[in-house]
């Protein structure tokens, strides 16, 4: 899909990535998420284990961290998808709507 822009000839590819700041705000969410998955994790195991804990520790830092970054990136990669779906097709309904009273309009 093409669309113009204000001056008459200068063509412009459409890009179906989201704003840059929606990806920014995704991305840093789901850091966010990771890093409070993984001291979950690690507190879960510090409080359970006795003794030499070390790799415990670790596996449930680790653990953690990549349960809670995988349900964040599902939800921010679902929530951009329809933030997107929602543009083209307000986008597209009102170019409907234009064609439509034109229409009547005659």
């Amino acid at each position: 899909m093409v669309w113009v822009s204000g001056t008459q000839g200068s063509v412009t590819p459409r890009s179906a990535l989201p704003g840059r700041r929606a990806r920014v705000v995704a991305t840093l969410a789901i850091l966010l998420a990771g890093v409070c998955g993984g001291l979950i994790g690690y507190a879960l195991v510090d409080v359970s284990c006795s003794g030499d804990c070390g790799w415990q520790l670790g596996v449930g830092t680790l653990i953690g961290a990549v349960a809670s970054a995988s349900g964040v990136a599902t939800v921010a990669s679902l929530t951009l998808r329809a933030m997107h779906e929602w543009r083209t097709t307000s986008r597209a309904g009102s170019g409907l709507a234009l064609r439509r009273g034109r229409r009547r309009s005659r």
